[in-house]
């Protein structure tokens, strides 16, 4: 049996690890299916109707999912970390609220019109409902990230005693939800959905194209493919470099505020001036290697780097050291490995948007088999970076569940037992498995199916017009 600290540790981190998927996919989603909506009602172009009823069709079974198995992660704080929802309950129960009254609700009534109501409805209604979706996806993530920054940096509050238990009180709903770390996860949150999605336009299309150029297939709607891996290049080329950017702003700020995470972020045990940037690191005895929290490191790194990226610009600025922290350390070869991918990512994927461009400005961009390699081979990575990004979030700032206030031990349910942990946990994990295996196959289907053919768009659009003709008469 596992302790019910750590089988409900781990079975929130895989819920999460699952579900974290489907928004990154319909956040994504959204700011290029109101572009395709736009560009379709501006010019009545095939082309664009097709692009938005294909991606629709993917945002439509993301949006799905991500909702049942967000349901399920809101459940799981009451039913695994009951005694956080009891101490926290008033201030984290509102934006979870208010994620469900103003965002999904917002974005489920105009999903209907989104989906089904192209030719029940004026251009005007039915671009609004494209808006009103990506807005409401949107806000969901704005309420999410709210209760989440809260946690890692919490303002506007006291805690009080009440009935003998120590109970957070909300005093400042504006500093509370508007903590220094809200526009740094929001920023860093919903670019890297764009970018991921981006990344996985770009790969689908790039198969495709690869196919048909350089293997020499015919491929039906070949513009439709050759279009896609254009408009994800274009916003590839934007969020690549803000991400890398913006993250470096972000390094500095949870240097400030969670000193213990970035000693973490960087494995600096003992607070030193000119601290490298390791680029790896290994223990030094080999009974070590799978001791998360060894202190005696070999690595190679850039002199001076930890502490630049750390003061923004000083490589002989000071580092604060775990051992000079009460707390237990958290996980350190975790958050140090998830830290180096997720940057080492941000870095490839600058790499391919630069190749890409260059490709495509020598008017090479459909003939350049390695970089189509490239980019199929980098489809899911965007989504990699996301989910290593929150390890090194949630992860590097244990033993906190909400930082300086409360222990992740103490906010576990008192009277879930061993038996009951382990059975949910194991029962979570082949059920998200499940789902997940599920999603992958269906969205498959749907990419192998390709976009609608240019015979039953014409079909619909003449269905459209003669309906429009009958409302004037």
């Amino acid at each position: 049996m596992v302790d019910p600290v750590t089988a409900s540790r781990l079975q929130f981190a895989i819920t999460t690890i699952v579900h974290i998927i489907f928004p990154v996919m319909s956040m994504g989603l959204a700011p290029f299916l109101i572009y395709f909506t736009w560009k379709e009602i501006r010019t009545e172009r095939p082309l664009y109707e097709q692009l938005r009823r294909f991606w629709t069709k993917i945002f439509a079974v993301s949006f799905v999912v991500g909702t049942v198995t967000g349901l399920v992660l809101e459940f799981e704080f009451g039913t695994n970390f009951a005694a956080f929802s009891t101490t926290a309950g008033e201030l984290f129960g509102g934006p979870l609220a208010l994620e469900g009254m103003m965002a999904f609700m917002l974005e489920a009534t105009f999903l209907g019109i989104f989906v089904f109501g192209r030719d029940r409805v004026s251009d005007r209604l039915y671009m609004l409902s494209s808006i009103a979706v990506g807005l409401g996806t949107w806000l969901s993530a704005v309420w999410i990230l709210i209760a989440n920054s809260w946690m890692q940096t919490p303002r506007g509050f006291d805690v009080v005693v009440e009935n003998g238990h120590r109970v957070v009180k909300l005093t400042d709903p504006l500093a509370a939800y508007f903590n220094p770390r809200f526009p740094y996860m929001f920023v860093h949150m919903q670019n890297s959905a764009v970018e991921s999605v981006a990344l996985f336009m770009a790969g689908v299309a790039a198969y495709y194209v690869f196919r048909h150029h350089i293997w020499g297939y015919s491929i039906e709607h070949i513009d439709f493919w050759e279009k896609t891996l254009k408009i994800a290049l274009v916003a590839l080329l934007i969020t690549a470099p803000l991400q890398v950017l913006h993250g470096d702003a972000y390094a500095r700020h949870v240097s400030e505020t969670q000193p213990q995470k970035f000693a973490a972020m960087e494995a600096v045990w003992e607070t030193d001036a000119s601290v490298p940037e390791y680029i790896v690191a290994f223990p030094t005895e080999l009974d070590e290697l799978l001791n998360p929290r060894t202190k005696e490191l070999f690595g190679i790194g850039i002199p001076g780097g930890a502490s630049w990226l750390a003061s923004g610009g000083d490589p002989q600025a000071m580092i604060r050291g775990l051992e000079s922290f009460s707390t237990e350390a958290p996980p350190v070869a975790i958050v140090f490995w998830a830290f180096r991918i997720m940057v080492a990512l941000g870095f490839w994927f600058i790499l391919l948007a630069f190749w890409g461009a260059y490709r495509w400005r020598r008017g090479e961009l459909f003939d350049d088999d390695l970089l189509h390699k490239a980019l199929m081979g980098s489809s899911l990575l965007g989504f990699v970076a996301v989910e290593v990004g929150w390890i090194v979030t949630e992860v590097g700032r244990q033993p906190w569940v909400i930082q300086g206030v409360m222990r992740t031990s103490d906010g576990v349910s008192p009277g879930l037992t061993s038996a009951e942990a382990t059975f949910t946990l194991f029962g979570f994990v082949t059920g998200y498995t499940l789902l997940l295996g599920l999603y992958i196959y269906v969205v498959g289907r749907l990419i192998r199916a390709g976009p609608p053919s240019r015979d039953s768009l014409q079909t619909t659009t003449e269905s459209r017009v003669d309906s429009e003709v009958l409302d004037s008469d």
